[in-house]
Parts: structure tokens; sequence; C-alpha cells
């Protein structure tokens, strides 16, 4: 099972550029959760440890898999259409969340944290519904990688929604 993770989460600033030094933290923090501990085995492949490039080609996530030697493995596109609403709707509820810590009752917060919660596991579970026949991860593989989706697009979501 060692093998069958990521070791290495590279992103190609030329087509995801961050939109600022917030959203930069972001990236680096959710690549960092994502290395930390995840696991990802390419279907048909025999193994890694793989590294993962991420870059915007044609309007579409690419996935551009690796080993550690930087072999190829395999390379996908996923469209970010099916994960537009759920990346909106995700940037709303933290949006409150953030506004209700300043100033709500502690009942108001954690309906609203459990709010989010969800709204992440459905990203996760559309992450995994994506990945399906192509990489097989776990559910917090999946939700590191809906985390690091979203970091991806923070600016440009955020500024379409306000």
């Amino acid at each position: 099972m060692a093998e069958n993770r990521l070791v290495s989460v590279e992103i190609d600033d030329e087509t995801l550029a961050a939109s600022g030094p917030d959203a930069e933290h972001e990236r680096r923090v959710a690549i960092f959760d994502l290395i930390e501990e995840n696991s990802f085995d390419v279907v048909d492949h025999p193994g890694g440890p793989y590294t993962l490039h991420l870059s915007m080609r044609e309007r579409k996530l690419a996935f551009d898999i690796r080993l550690e030697d930087g072999t190829a493995v395999h390379i996908f596109g996923l469209s970010m259409t099916p994960f537009r609403g759920v990346i909106r709707d995700y940037f709303m509820i933290c949006e409150s969340y953030y506004d209700a810590i300043r100033g709500s009752t502690s009942h108001q917060i954690e309906a609203i944290d459990m709010a989010r919660r969800g709204i992440h596991n459905e990203g996760s579970d559309l992450v995994s519904g994506r990945l399906e026949g192509k990489v097989t991860i776990d559910f917090d593989t999946s939700r590191r990688l809906f985390t690091l989706i979203c970091a991806l697009h923070q600016g440009q979501v955020r500024s379409n929604f306000r």
C-alpha cells in the first residue's frame, strides 16, 4: 500500500496561477495535507509511488500522473463543469462560517459547520466519482483532492459570486 500513494503534487503556475497570497497559502496547505496522507492507486498500473502534475488544458483540469523518476503513467482531463456549483456553494458556506465565528452563538456556528462539512463531503464524492476507472482513492484522499481543487479555483470562484 505504501507505493500506492502520491509523494509529490506540482502545479502548472502558467495555467493555474494563484490569485494572491491567501490563495497561494491555501494551495500550499492543501498540497501539504494531501502529500502527508493519501491513498492513490492508478487503475491497471502495477504501483507507484506517484507524482501528480496539475494544469488546465482546454478548460479541463489535467492530471498528469508519473512515477517518482518522471516516467509517464497516465494523463487525463476532468471537466470542471460538474464541480462549479459545489465549489461555489462551498465557498459561500465558508464565508458564512467565518462571519458566524465573529458574532454568532456556538449553536449557530456548529450548524453552519455541519453544513460546510456536508458540502465538502458532496465535493469529495464528486471527486471519487469523476476519478472512477482511472484512479482508486480512499475517502480522506478524495476530501484532500477536493480541498486542493477548491484552492486552485479560490480566486476565480470567489470573484464570480461576489
